[in-house]
């Protein structure tokens, strides 16, 4: 986190935000409710009038205390999108979005009417991209953009092999991938087609059906997979680490369950990379670098943010069902607009 000093600025600005005023024993048990409190920032920040933020799973498995380093009482959210209005002079009006992993777990988030951040947390919002939309790129992206930066960038021809493919995560995954001309594998868990964009065709793989590590060896002449993007865990563990190519890396980014049985001898003959990727240790600065380096990709359309439904965009004062939506593993992205 950034650590700013001085003298804050009173704004007279009162802002409206979601509340979560203490630990919930299960995620049936989260009681957001809404409260108004007036804003001050530091010289250096800036105050967004947000019009859309993500929510995301970690929103809902902080409130529960899967993650003991989320402060209460809080507002949470990682994801928003909105409109500077008030801080340094050429920051004043212009569309912003971006992502964080301490917003709304470690300080206050986005899932209100109005955001103190970084003025160097902010990434300008593309044009052609709605508030929405941006407000949903967020967290999946970071965590792709990060797997890829720590595992190496897929090359053209390597061969990926994304697990969860239909997850955000996996779909942000896939645009990436296909973007520096890389093959991509998709794997899921029933008979189902990839649901989101990919700028090359892409083959998927049901692993109820299929033996998934002889799959992907048939479809890579043999080879394995040059880098799988394994963003379940340990449900899929053994089946990647059978996927992988001499020399392959494995992205970790999840788990159901925090032990797996793990073949060293394999892992060292194979020359093996597993690289785990945590998102909640970026700052919200951190987390706009690593947005920043995606522009050009949305500018030249070989990536593209996630349709939101209107059904799955909620008011601040619907905040229980948004968390309950994430919590039921809906497909949508789910967000809130303060403003509806």
């Amino acid at each position: 986190m950034n650590i700013v000093t001085g003298p804050k600025l009173d704004l007279g600005i009162d802002a409206t935000s979601v509340r979560l005023n203490a630990k919930a024993a299960d995620a049936a048990s989260i009681e957001p409710v809404i409260e108004r409190r007036s804003l001050s920032r530091q010289a250096d920040e800036v105050v967004v009038a947000i019009e859309a933020a993500g929510v995301n799973p970690s929103d809902a498995k902080a409130a529960t205390g899967l993650m003991p380093y989320a402060v209460f009482p809080r507002t949470p959210g990682r994801d928003f999108a909105g409109l500077v209005v008030d801080g340094p002079r050429q920051w004043i009006g212009k569309s912003v979005f971006g992502s964080s992993g301490d917003l709304g777990i470690r300080r206050d988030g986005t899932h209100a009417s109005h955001l103190v951040v970084e003025a160097a947390a902010l990434v300008e919002k593309p044009d052609g991209i709605s508030m929405e939309e941006a407000a949903g790129i967020g967290v999946p992206f970071v965590t792709a953009i990060e797997g890829f930066r720590r595992s190496g960038m897929p090359k053209p021809g390597e061969h990926v092999v994304v697990m969860g493919v239909n997850g955000k995560v996996g779909q942000a995954a896939v645009q990436l991938a296909t973007w520096q001309g890389a093959k991509v594998i998709g794997v899921v868990r029933k008979d189902e087609d990839y649901e989101g964009h990919a700028n090359a065709p892409i083959e998927v793989v049901n692993s109820a059906a299929t033996d998934v590590a002889e799959r992907v060896r048939e479809l890579t002449g043999g080879k394995g997979a040059d880098i799988v993007f394994n963003t379940v865990g340990d449900p899929y563990f053994d089946d990647a680490h059978h996927s992988l190519a001499k020399g392959g890396r494995q992205i970790l980014i999840a788990a159901v369950h925090k032990i797996v049985q793990f073949n060293i001898l394999e892992f060292y003959r194979g020359r093996h990379t597993y690289v785990g990727i945590d998102t909640l240790a970026f700052s919200s600065v951190e987390s706009a670098d690593v947005l920043r380096s995606a522009l050009p990709g949305f500018a030249g359309g070989f990536l593209r943010p996630f349709p939101i439904a209107e059904r799955s965009i909620y008011s601040l004062a619907d905040a229980k069902a948004a968390y309950a939506a994430v919590i039921g593993s809906s497909r949508d992205r789910i967000v809130l607009r303060p403003g509806a």
